[in-house]
């Protein structure tokens, strides 16, 4: 029986006419590939290549049999798992090199009936290579090397997508300084329409929305307004308090004139009892008849200032009519002026929108085209995000330039959009 063993493993090994202990054999059979401690700390994936080195120590001779037809580099197929010879087909994934051999020795042991199961070496010859995807020179799949990180998977990638002739960089400046000044604008605009409506309706501050508020170049721009809206209402309060004080002076006017006619009443009525007393006097040749045409030359003298009186106060009470009218006016010009200010800055803003919206699409578009113009234009660092499978489950990871990479990883590289394109003040 020991004699048909020995034969059959001839068929598939080599005699190897050394004498070594058992120690010895796994110190030569591991003395290749990746470290060992690297290996063991790993788990194995799809793509992955082992160098698999099968020996059998033999016990009575003292030796050593290499198992040449198990013995070579192996990948680990698409579905996770690893086919030797009189192994077959064993799950790799997510095991470890040691994991793997382990299986290896068990499986050929049984399967031949070793008395002494052989020693597998099973080491990384070639870790399943990593990906690259986004604003990139060359996506793709790469050879992941030991001490792998995301700078350096960019360079291998050949860095982020440039343009060769610079006519995107230009493209890109100019539509950044013409979209920097229409959000410039646009703020400004939006500051203008809120001092409009808190004037329309009488504040006496000015209310920011919550979609500037926050924005660094409002106060300024809010200190500049306020100063327009006091302005306004002092100019008006003026206006109106000159009208007021106005029609204080016709009223007091009307109030002086009234009195007179009182007075002059008065006098009417004691003249005419006069003239009625000479002209009895008159008729009885008592007085002369020059005196009754003085006494009703006076009469009608001071009905003549009545009626200079009475026409007065009516002029006076038209002027504080006028007065009333000029301030109503006032009021329905600031008014009207104020909502034609508003519709002409809601008709700015949707210009300025889409002007803004224009420019935007401008460097998205350069920015797309030429990522690492970015660099050169003070804009935001890419966005790297790492799509890595974790106990057969992929997951997210956000990342920087320093991040470790593992093999299989994708490395999803985005441009970020600079501030002036991820947000436009009023939208």
């Amino acid at each position: 029986m020991q004699e048909n063993h020995r034969s059959f493993v001839r068929g598939i090994g080599k005699w190897v006419p050394l004498r070594l202990s058992k120690a010895m054999l796994t110190i030569v059979l591991c003395g290749f590939g990746i470290s060992q401690v690297a290996a063991d700390e790993y788990r194995l994936g799809s793509q992955d290549k082992l160098n698999i080195r099968v020996a059998e120590w033999q016990t009575v001779e003292g030796t050593f049999r290499e198992w040449s037809a198990v013995s070579g580099i192996y990948a680990v197929s698409g579905a996770g798992k690893l086919s030797l010879p009189f192994v077959g087909e064993i799950a790799a994934a997510g095991k470890t090199t040691e994991e793997i051999s382990e299986a290896i020795e068990t499986s050929l042991q049984q399967k031949f009936g070793l008395p002494d199961r052989p020693e597998a070496a099973v080491e990384l010859a070639e870790y399943r290579p990593f990906f690259m995807a986004g604003d990139i020179s060359s996506p793709g799949q790469y050879p992941y090397a030991p001490d792998m990180t995301v700078l350096k998977a960019i360079s291998i990638a050949g860095g982020l997508r440039r343009d060769a002739s610079g006519g995107v960089e230009k493209d890109l400046i100019n539509a950044q300084g013409n979209a920097e000044a229409l959000a410039e604008e646009q703020l400004r605009l939006l500051v203008k329409k809120a001092r409009i409506e808190a004037e329309l309706q009488g504040q006496a501050e000015i209310e920011m929305p919550e979609e500037i508020a926050s924005d660094p170049g409002t106060p300024g721009i809010l200190a500049e307004e306020k100063a327009i809206m006091d302005a306004r209402q002092k100019q008006l309060t003026l206006q109106l308090q000159a009208l007021d004080d106005l029609k204080e002076l016709l009223q007091q006017e009307i109030s002086s004139l009234e009195k007179k006619i009182v007075t002059a009443n008065r006098q009417v009525e004691l003249a005419r009892k006069e003239l009625e007393s000479v002209g009895s006097l008159a008729e009885k040749g008592l007085v002369v008849n020059t005196r009754v045409l003085t006494s009703e030359r006076n009469i009608a003298e001071m009905e003549s200032k009545l009626l200079d009186y009475e026409t007065a106060i009516l002029t006076a009470r038209q002027d504080i009519s006028k007065a009333e009218q000029d301030a109503l006016n006032l009021k329905n010009t600031a008014v009207s002026e104020l909502a034609v200010e508003r519709q002409e800055v809601e008709a700015k803003l949707v210009e300025n929108r889409i002007m803004l919206q224009t420019q935007r699409g401008l460097m998205a578009e350069a920015l797309a085209q030429a990522p690492a113009a970015a660099s050169s234009n003070d804009l935001p660092e890419p966005k790297i995000t790492i799509v890595r499978v974790v106990n057969g489950k992929s997951t997210m990871v956000f990342a920087d330039e320093n991040s470790a990479i593992w093999p299989g990883d994708v490395i999803k590289v985005k441009q970020e959009l600079p501030p002036i394109l991820q947000y436009s003040a009023g939208q």
